[in-house]
């Protein structure tokens, strides 16, 4: 064992000694130092070596031999497995080894173009849809309930029931009917972690290779994906001022399902109007489609009471409603449900305990005590107005700092905008986010957004899509200046930008 005592010094006594020796024995094994069948020292002789006990020699060696790299028995002297494979010969191996075997899902979901997530030095200034501001997050009444929670006592901790927690599937239920008019039974609500996993279950359980769905074009990328992955054919709705164009629903005898965002269409931001929603329930009716009503948003609309949800009107038990806690409470809480047609519940209810059992259930509790008190409510409505500061900040510093021509959509409700700028081109987009960002700025090109960026039902012009909820007004003053210097640094020679009036907040939608 003389090759043992190199790299030794300083490696001996302490806390640590067992661990480090065991470490040196396992690499030496592994590549070849200690040849494979050959004699490994007795405890006393490598106890000695090392200055450690022959108590932590022997647990070296327990441990050894319980991985299988050496071989003890009764009465012999302990030996190098045989059957060792040099560590160099598993990393040729890996390099040798050709792509994984994936499913054909697996194929589907690792070709796919999805936003990037946020990565490098963070924007002095960012627009960022979907981010909400830390500060106005409830902290002392979400305290007060978790810490109740936890104080609840159990008599025992286990799996909780997949559709969620039965009292805060009872305060959704009276939550539902007062802020979006929606009618339905306890039952029907599953509790799952944010929309995105709602439409994941929606996708898994409505869609197979070979069936097509109907989308909102431009639409919510991560939620198309989601469908797309099932094998699913994509059927793009082109979306107007009014919402999905109902009139150009698809025919096709494949069609399962149509996902929309009728009370603030993502991320144009038009409301769907009766008349096109009464539509889009008799073409469900008519094709036996599923409609799943994503109401993302639909807490914040301003200067008026929030629009009924399309599930209000539903009477043929066709949509599924998607909602989320992500926009008004956060992101990171990772809580939303689902709203289920009767016929739909038990096999929601399967997938959902397949797919992860439940979600967290202190938190569940905590925001069903929150609902229950009147403080989620009250929250709601002091976030609005805050969310109201903001949007009529956006929309003074983009009348202020950015081209005449430069105009708002989707202004009237949520939480981000649709900025058009007609001077610069679509191919543009890029252009101006890089340029955004090198001043501290970050813009999102709404180009992603689009099934059919080309096509002729969008705007002229290059688009971007700017989320405010997490900032303060004077960074969104500050953002638009810079915003506004780096479209002009990229505007055609000898274009002139006319003078505004000054208050003008450009067109709303």
């Amino acid at each position: 064992m003389g090759q043992l005592h190199e790299g030794a010094a300083g490696r001996t006594g302490g806390t640590g000694a067992g661990r480090r020796l065991y470490e040196l024995l396992r690499r030496q094994m592994s590549d070849g130092t200690l040849a494979a069948g050959s004699r490994v020292a007795s405890t006393r002789a490598l106890a000695a070596e090392f200055g450690v006990s022959r108590t932590t020699v022997t647990a070296v060696y327990e441990q050894l031999a319980a991985e299988g790299f050496i071989v003890t028995a009764a009465g012999r002297v302990a030996r190098v497995a045989s059957q060792l494979v040099p560590a160099a010969a598993h990393r040729v191996g890996r390099r040798e080894t050709s792509a994984p075997k994936l499913s054909a899902f697996g194929h589907r979901v690792g070709k796919m173009l999805l936003s990037a997530l946020p990565a490098g030095e963070p924007c002095r200034i960012d627009f960022l849809y979907g981010a909400v501001a830390s500060r106005d997050f409830p902290t002392l009444p979400w305290r007060r309930a978790y810490q109740a929670a936890l104080a609840l006592h159990q008599p025992r901790l286990y799996y909780a029931p997949p559709e969620g927690d039965g009292a805060l599937r009872r305060a959704l239920q009276g939550y539902l009917a007062r802020a979006r008019g929606l009618s339905c039974d306890a039952g029907q609500v599953i509790i799952v972690h944010g929309s995105q996993q709602a439409i994941d279950l929606c996708a898994r359980v409505l869609l197979d290779p070979g069936d097509s769905f109907a989308f909102e074009d431009p639409g919510y990328l991560m939620a198309r994906r989601c469908f797309e992955a099932t094998g699913a054919t994509l059927l793009p709705v082109p979306v107007d001022e009014s919402g999905l164009d109902t009139s150009r629903l698809p025919d096709e005898p494949t069609v399962r399902l149509a996902y929309t965002t009728p009370s603030h269409q993502f991320p144009l931001g038009a409301m769907l109007p009766i008349a096109r929603r009464r539509e889009l329930l008799q073409w469900a009716a008519r094709r036996r489609a599923w409609i799943i009503e994503d109401d993302y948003d639909g807490e914040f609309r301003y200067g008026q009471r929030p629009i009924d949800a399309l599930q209000a009107i539903d009477t043929e038990g066709r949509v599924i409603y998607v909602g989320t806690f992500s926009k008004a409470l956060s992101p990171q809480l990772r809580l939303g449900y689902l709203v289920l047609p009767p016929a739909l519940v038990a096999v929601f209810r399967q997938a959902k305990r397949l797919t992860d059992r439940h979600a967290p259930v202190l938190e569940q509790l905590a925001l069903a005590s929150l609902i229950d008190s009147g403080a989620y409510e009250r929250h709601v409505r002091r976030v609005r107005r805050e969310n109201e500061r903001r949007r009529m900040a956006l929309l003074q510093a983009i009348a202020r700092h950015l081209p005449a021509d430069a105009h708002a959509v989707g202004t009237a409700a949520g939480l981000h905008v649709v900025l058009w700028l007609p001077s610069l081109r679509q191919g543009d987009e890029a252009a101006v986010v890089a340029a955004a960002r090198e001043r501290g700025v970050g813009v999102y090109a709404l180009s992603p957004l689009y099934a059919r960026p080309s096509s002729r039902d969008r705007p002229p012009g290059a688009g971007l899509i700017l989320g405010y909820a997490s900032l303060g007004v004077e960074q969104i003053h500050q953002g638009m200046r810079s915003l506004g210097a780096a479209v002009a640094a990229l505007q055609p020679a000898g274009h002139i930008t006319p003078r505004r009036r000054q208050g003008t907040t450009g067109r709303g939608g």
